[in-house]
């Protein structure tokens, strides 16, 4: 009968079980991946409400966010800018060969003509894909 002395025991704790840091590490992945698309609406804006509609749900494309808050500033993504300074992007974004899908959010309790002035900034530019952000109820 072989008895295992102490140094054997010394060499089988050496060893350092890396599974579950790298459990740690896809999972923290995962959660940032998730939430990562999340931080994206940073301007807090009432939506208007609409009734559920599965074929009205947003397909997978590329758009640049147009954002007016309740004050009736407007957000070009996360950036304050006037409707002179939108026309001006809009110029540029119109010059792309393909440019993006605009995606329009503006908060329910704005005037309408909010609304119309930067609808027809974006008209005046031809840019026909656009998208208006509602809630859904």
């Amino acid at each position: 009968m072989k008895f295992k002395s102490n140094s054997d025991k010394l060499e089988s704790m050496t060893e350092l079980n890396v599974t579950p840091l790298m459990d740690l590490a896809f999972s923290l992945l995962i959660i940032f991946m998730i939430s990562t698309p999340l931080l994206e609406q940073t301007i807090p804006v009432n939506l208007p409400k609409q009734e559920a509609n599965s074929a009205s749900s947003r397909p997978k494309i590329e758009f640049q966010t147009v954002s007016i808050d309740r004050d009736g500033q407007i957000f070009w993504g996360r950036q304050p800018v006037n409707l002179v300074e939108l026309d001006s992007l809009l110029g540029a974004l119109a010059n792309q060969p393909d440019p993006p899908a605009i995606s329009l959010r503006g908060d329910f309790s704005l005037p309408y003509q909010k609304i119309v002035d930067v609808l027809s900034a974006i008209k005046r530019h031809n840019l026909t894909k656009l998208h208006l952000d509602t809630e859904v109820r």
